[in-house]
């Protein structure tokens, strides 16, 4: 992965690498944070989403299938995307753009996630109040898919240029390093996201967001993503913000 990497950066600008940028070990670890924000993400992802999927209507073998857009996100997504940011000539910077787009889609495809069974209400799934109504939605399953593949997708298109910028920040204090920093930060985004999926409370803390298409478990689902994309967009903006590149 390191010497990808290193590829990466001695790719770009006409076959010469860029001059090695001087930054801080501080400055290195704060640049990295975006990886603890996208890890919060996935981990809560793997904690809530197949069980709530499945009050969807999905049977347990298309949910497997749903699973696909992982792998499949990074086979095509990470390749193209780093190969892109290293050619990219942007006034933002090489990795910024994708970066940010990314995050944009991020928090785009959170919401569709979070409010998928009220869309399906709206789209006509059922007139009933969640808490009488036991039947398939399916509307709400569509909605919950196609959230649910962005976010894989666009997680990826934040991840690749989030490492490659980790490569071209290491300079003097070298891949190893960076390497570390970006993986301590990712442990941290799992253990936060895992231990966010795993409290029920979140309805109680966000009451608001119970409606009659979203009863409890629905609400734990929508209150938890949406503090994921507000930390997300925290870290990736802080990441950013302590180096331009």
């Amino acid at each position: 992965m390191v010497d990808h990497m290193e590829l990466s950066v001695e790719s770009s600008g006409g076959g010469r690498p860029p001059p090695t940028p001087q930054i801080s070990l501080v400055g290195l670890f704060l640049a990295c944070m975006v990886a603890g924000g996208v890890q919060y993400g996935w981990a809560l992802q793997l904690s809530l989403l197949t069980p709530y999927v499945q009050t969807l209507g999905i049977p347990h073998a298309l949910t497997s299938v749903m699973w696909l857009c992982g792998p499949i996100a990074g086979l095509i997504v990470q390749p193209c995307v780093g190969l892109s940011s290293d050619k990219c000539s942007s006034p933002l910077g090489r990795r910024r753009p994708f970066i940010l787009s990314g995050c944009i889609v991020i928090s785009i495809s959170v919401i569709i996630v979070g409010f998928s069974s009220d869309i399906g209400y709206a789209l006509g799934d059922t007139k009933e109040d969640c808490k009488d109504y036991t039947g398939p939605r399916y509307r709400a399953a569509a909605a919950f898919i196609l959230g649910f593949w962005l976010l894989d997708f666009s997680n990826n298109t934040v991840q690749g240029p989030a490492r490659a910028l980790m490569a071209d920040l290491s300079g003097k204090h070298g891949p190893s390093a960076a390497n570390a920093i970006f993986v301590s930060w990712m442990a941290i985004g799992n253990v936060l996201g895992y231990s966010s999926g795993s409290t029920d409370k979140w309805h109680e803390w966000f009451p608001a967001l119970q409606t009659r298409a979203c009863c409890e478990a629905c609400a734990n689902l929508k209150a938890a993503f949406l503090v994921a994309v507000v930390s997300t967009e925290r870290l990736i903006k802080y990441s950013l913000v302590f180096r331009r590149r």
